[in-house]
């Protein structure tokens, strides 16, 4: 009888091979993402990869950590591409560069590299960038006034000026502003139906990345990269308050369907709370974090001063992490209780 020694895997889980899965997951979103918008996105997911690779080299050469073998485990370019995602496809690109930098060098490396970085680092380049230049991370173009991809590259490398009629509000912020200005005068039901802005369910076309981005979450799930708590809590927590906000006064809050496809509730769900760095590592732990964090991401957006919070919930939940880790830890096998 032959006996083999522990421990026993099952799959090839190297994080280069989880990263250029996560990047696959990513890619339904992102065509349908250049179908919307142009291709000025792959131009700013180039800019974010490369910034990102470049600030990558230099940390590790700083730390004398081989180049070859950190900087092609993905870990970079996955944050690159969710950062490139998450920022206004115009934005110019130098708030993509800093954005970039300061989500690999201080989120990051200060931090002890890949593994020991508490909070995500693409959501903290977000919150950095949207709190020191509201302005340019507000600037999302506008879908009925498309611009050419010479004219949007113009824009991104800062050879015109910015032009306020090529740029709009998002969905989710065009339907709080309009709120705002009614004064209780005009319904959601009223808002939703203007077609420039709203399509079936949510914004127009920002809908079909929303669904994208499911669909490659749920790719991901179904190759065991991911598991369902973090997701399923986190758009449960959206849907619990978006829901029940809806049915108490449905003139003035939007239904949950519209949450769920808006904004960035499907690349949060599952492409942000599940980083297995940043998030919990218990099954308890995930789905406390992610029900919080979507309790908090629709809060923000509905009542805080930002189009969308689920960068800042995320954050405010990395926060967590620890605390809620270590009273859902299971008790170690063979014992009553915890340690």
């Amino acid at each position: 009888m032959n006996f083999t020694t522990p421990p026993y895997l099952t799959q090839d889980v190297s994080v280069q091979r989880v990263m250029l899965q996560v990047l696959a997951a990513l890619l339904p979103g992102i065509a349908i993402y250049v179908w919307l918008i142009g291709p000025i996105v792959l131009v700013q997911i180039a800019i974010a990869t490369a910034a990102s690779l470049l600030a990558e080299a230099f940390m590790l050469s700083l730390l004398n950590k081989p180049l070859g073998l950190f900087l092609g485990d993905g870990s970079a370019i996955v944050t690159a591409w969710l950062i490139a995602l998450a920022f206004p496809p115009l934005a110019p690109w130098w708030l993509i560069v800093v954005g970039s930098l300061f989500a690999i060098v201080v989120a990051k490396h200060l931090y002890g590299g890949l593994g020991q970085n508490p909070f995500n680092p693409a959501m903290i380049a977000f919150a950095v960038c949207i709190v020191s230049f509201p302005a340019l991370m507000s600037q999302w173009p506008a879908l009925d006034r498309q611009a050419d991809f010479s004219e949007q590259l113009a824009l991104v490398l800062g050879t015109v000026p910015r032009l306020d009629a090529m740029s709009g509000a998002t969905p989710l912020d065009a339907l709080k502003t309009a709120l705002k200005l009614g004064e209780g005068n005009t319904t959601v039901a009223t808002i939703l139906a203007d077609a420039h802005h709203f399509g079936y369910f949510a914004g127009k076309g920002w809908e079909w990345v929303a669904v994208a981005y499911l669909l490659g979450g749920l790719w991901l799930w179904q190759r065991r990269i991911i598991t369902w708590h973090a997701p399923f809590a986190f758009l449960t927590g959206i849907v619990l308050f978006a829901g029940a906000l809806w049915l108490w006064d449905p003139a003035q809050f939007a239904n949950p369907v519209f949450h769920l496809f808006s904004g960035g509730s499907m690349l949060g769900a599952f492409f942000i709370v599940t980083d297995p760095v940043s998030g919990c590592t218990t099954p308890r732990g995930k789905l406390i974090f992610g029900l919080s964090a979507g309790a908090l991401a629709y809060l923000i957006r509905v009542f805080g001063g930002y189009p969308d919070g689920v960068a800042f919930a995320v954050l405010l939940m990395n926060i967590c992490v620890p605390l809620i880790d270590l009273y859902t830890q299971p008790p170690i096998f063979g014992m009553k209780s915890k340690p």
